[in-house]
């Protein structure tokens, strides 16, 4: 199989320019996918956050006014 992969490569011009265009874009596709995941991560707990704070601060006022 190793064998028949370097004919492949050494027949091919230019073979190995995409096969280092494909890793690098494979790399910067999986930083891109972990980025992603962590940025929505983040954000999910501060909007929780937030709503929390506001849903708290709402009943709080109307409370007073319910009684």
């Amino acid at each position: 199989m190793w064998s028949f992969l370097k004919r492949r490569l050494a027949n091919d011009k230019g073979a190995m320019d995409k096969i280092l265009v494909t890793l690098l874009l494979v790399v910067i596709g999986v930083a891109g996918v972990v980025g992603l995941s962590t940025w929505l991560g983040t954000e999910t707990t501060n909007v929780q956050t937030a709503a929390t704070t506001q849903i708290t601060a709402v009943t709080a006022d109307a409370a007073p006014a319910a009684e």
